[in-house]
């Protein structure tokens, strides 16, 4: 079988993840238990995803001119991913400064950094878009990048994945170029003013879409079909800031292999949950094989 071709259009940063009991609230130092500098981003960790589950993945973003921008770029290359594309932009990289509680919950603010000045795709980035099998796209890029690329994929015949996050509301003109939506439920709710009550919603903006709800599992919706639910993979979690992105980009690898949607969402649940199993982000992505051992195809008790 042909290795699938995923680009990934998107942000990459250094995530500065702390561990404490809980979050602090407004006013309050909480005393953490551990501290890693890992690479994250969305569009980072989705490219690292579907290169370790199996894909052909090219990241087309920016990093910054500083030491964050070099250590990125050489982790993104050993996990795989392929970085000839990546733009070096003078100033700082994208930061994002994570906590994780003990219990697995994450809260994260992010500074774009070079991420903001990922603009005006070049004709060699909308080549590697126009090859693609799959094109997978978030939001902590200018939107009108994002609908650039988008453009170039419908115009080439190759399936848009979008990962609306962070939570906003969707333009029309970019909704129209989407085969399927990735959301989560805050997500959902910012464009459609549903949540897991009614995946459905999400249709009247596109043909298809998956609605995550982390622990919950996950439902699938798709014009003239019945909502599917996909369920939860039972794991013991570490930490799931990265899970989000292991589901995506798996996808990704799994329906340009041909995989139904459905049976797609079910393997992206899987990685999904091998991920959380870890700490980090792009560093817990889980390969193949892992991926594998924990999925269950359709219809399983």
């Amino acid at each position: 079988m042909r290795q699938a071709r995923i680009a990934v259009l998107g942000s990459a940063n250094m995530d500065l993840v702390a561990t404490a009991p809980a979050f602090p609230r407004p006013g309050e130092t909480v005393l953490g238990s551990d501290f890693v500098m890992l690479p994250g981003g969305k569009g980072a960790n989705q490219a690292t995803a579907a290169a370790r589950a199996g894909g052909a993945a090219t990241l087309l973003g920016a990093v910054g001119s500083d030491s964050f921008g070099v250590t990125l770029t050489a982790r993104l290359r050993a996990s795989g991913v392929d970085t000839s594309r990546l733009r070096v932009v003078y100033g700082t990289s994208g930061v994002a400064l994570i906590t994780v509680t003990t219990a697995g919950e994450n809260a994260i603010v992010v500074t774009p950094g070079a991420n903001a000045a990922f603009t005006a795709l070049s004709p060699d980035e909308l080549a590697i878009i126009e090859g693609a099998d799959v094109l997978v796209a978030q939001l902590e890029i200018p939107l009108e990048t994002v609908l650039a690329a988008a453009t170039a994929a419908r115009g080439a015949g190759v399936r848009v994945i979008l990962n609306a996050a962070p939570a906003t509301e969707l333009p029309a003109e970019l909704t129209a170029l989407v085969d399927l939506l990735v959301v989560n439920e805050r997500e959902a709710a910012a464009i459609s003013g549903h949540g897991r009550e009614d995946p459905a919603a999400l249709l009247s903006a596109v043909p298809r879409a998956l609605l995550t709800a982390g622990a919950d599992g996950a439902w699938y919706a798709a014009r003239d079909e019945p909502v599917r639910r996909i369920p939860p993979v039972r794991v013991d979690p570490i930490d799931t800031t990265g899970a989000g992105d292991a589901f995506t980009g798996a996808l990704a690898v799994a329906w340009a292999e041909g995989r139904d949607p459905v049976d797609a969402a079910h393997w992206a649940a899987a990685a999904g949950a091998a991920c959380a199993r870890r700490l980090g982000t792009s560093v817990a992505m889980p390969d193949r094989a892992e991926i594998d051992a924990l999925y269950r195809p359709p219809g399983t008790p």
